[in-house]
């Protein structure tokens, strides 16, 4: 053999020996996107930031459409500014979901302790109009800075945000916050010096976003300051405020809790936190089992049960979807985190009726890489949706729309797997001491919007997906 027949036959053999390396770090190959039910419409790749909460909002007076995309911890080159930022908040115009258009990053803290320590996850907006005391012709974004903080920002001017103030700082722990645009209450998951647990709650009046009034901390019996409770009731992952109650979930991945709380005993009973005054709010607790948290506890109230009609009871159903979070990558420290549904008609005796799961032998999705198993569900309640589908972010196994107009047995209507791209991020694990790394889309969060908009969002920073209901999905939403 000549010498370059030998050079050629040298160089094909290296590029078959890199092919498999390429393989374990998951760039060699690129999946397709996945639908039924749910079209694709637009994308936006979020400056390839690991992305957590997106909340989309209506800008009356402007007519526009804006999404507020929360960050893990990181740091990614911004474009706009041609600098390197660390993740933050991703601002986005959607009003056209055919063309999401990028306005503005506003950069978090630096992250010195990995994405669960940088960034600014969660992200809440109100209008000014709706606020008790806020200027009407605002509009604020509550966003976390890091663990350390939150913070509230005048995003009037979706492209111009300016800082207003910083309601509470000092923190060792943030997360899933939620907002009351019409009272200003603000529950603020923290955490607290002196609290036995790094997540719990702040409890603020935020009608007046520009002077925040502090109302109370509030967590399980057993976390406050000074207990002596053993376990220690697991963390809060994040609260959803409806009516006169409160539903706390509890956990991620195991030991989940779902509690309800009367909100006028809560805002308004004795503030000090000791046992008896954090047991005063309490209805219920519904304490999940080892193997799965409860990291959304979404409220769907007024339920009609087609096969219940002609009962005296029951005809109408109040229930909570419980989420867990998948946490693991390849299925290798976990079992499989689903969505149940429990029943609160009785809400003193919260019971668990259904569940709802994606089978892992639809897709071999274990060994896709990255995690399989829930995450969250949307959060916005428009009548669109409301009492008929919920939309579940699986990870690995995209979004899917799940029919629970019969709570004791839900469907699937509909799933949306997205593609994966060259700004997708290898997953890892250890297997007998060897590294291996797959790339797989990572479905973190999804929301909807009053137009009937699907957005999810990607932890491994592949972006954003504006989705349509179509087929069976739309027909259930009566669109």
């Amino acid at each position: 053999m000549g010498t370059v027949a030998t050079l050629l036959l040298a160089a094909c053999l290296a590029l078959a020996a890199a092919a498999p390396a390429a393989d374990a770090r998951g760039k060699a190959k690129r999946a397709k996107a996945q639908a039924k039910g749910l079209k694709l419409l637009g994308m936006d790749d979020l400056q390839a930031r690991s992305a957590y909460q997106p909340t989309i909002h209506h800008h009356v007076a402007s007519n526009r459409w804006i999404a507020y995309v929360g960050h893990h911890g990181g740091t990614a080159f911004n474009p706009l500014t041609r600098q390197d930022e660390p993740n933050g908040t991703s601002v986005v115009d959607v009003t056209n979901p055919k063309r999401p258009k990028y306005l503005k990053h506003i950069p978090g803290p630096a992250s010195t302790g990995g994405a669960e320590a940088g960034g600014a996850q969660m992200a809440r907006v109100c209008n000014g109009s709706d606020l008790r005391k806020g200027d009407p012709d605002k509009v604020y974004l509550l966003r976390t800075r890091g663990n350390e903080a939150h913070e509230i920002w005048d995003v009037t001017e979706p492209e111009d945000p300016a800082l207003l103030t910083t309601v509470v700082d000092g923190l060792n722990g943030t997360h899933k916050s939620f907002w009351e645009c019409k009272t200003g209450t603000a529950y603020l998951v923290s955490g607290v010096t002196g609290w036995r647990t790094e997540r719990m709650t702040q409890i603020f009046d935020l009608s007046d976003p520009a002077a925040p009034v502090h109302i109370r901390d509030y967590g399980l019996v057993g976390q406050e300051p000074g207990s002596t409770v053993e376990p220690v009731p697991t963390e809060l992952h994040g609260p959803i405020s409806l009516g006169n109650r409160v539903y706390f979930g509890h956990g991620t991945g195991a030991d989940g809790i779902l509690q309800i709380a009367d909100r006028e005993k809560l805002l308004t009973g004795p503030a000090e936190p000791t046992a008896a005054n954090l047991a005063f709010p309490e209805v219920s607790k519904l304490k999940l089992s080892s193997l799965g948290g409860a990291h959304t506890t979404l409220p769907v109230l007024d339920v009609p049960v087609a096969e219940h009609a002609d009962f005296a009871l029951g005809a109408t159903r109040d229930l909570v979807v419980i989420v867990n979070e998948a946490t693991s990558n390849e299925c290798t420290e976990e079992a499989h985190q689903m969505m149940y549904i429990a029943d609160i008609t009785d809400e003193t005796t919260p019971q668990i009726i259904s569940n709802y799961q994606v089978p892992e032998s639809e897709g071999d999705y274990c060994s896709r890489g990255g995690r399989f198993g829930a995450h969250s569900s949307n959060e916005n309640m428009t009548p669109i949706y409301y009492r008929k589908l919920v939309f579940i972010s699986y990870f690995n196994a995209g979004v899917r729309a799940v029919d629970i107009r019969d709570p004791f047995d839900p469907k699937e209507a509909g799933r949306f797997v997205p593609a994966t791209t060259n700004n997708t991020d290898p997953r890892c694990v250890t297997v007998d001491g060897q590294e291996r790394c797959k790339t797989a889309i990572q479905t973190n969060n999804v929301e909807v919007d009053d137009r009937g908009y699907v957005y999810i969002v990607d932890r491994a920073n592949t972006g954003m997906h504006v989705l349509k209901a179509t087929g069976k999905v739309a027909a259930i939403a009566g669109r």
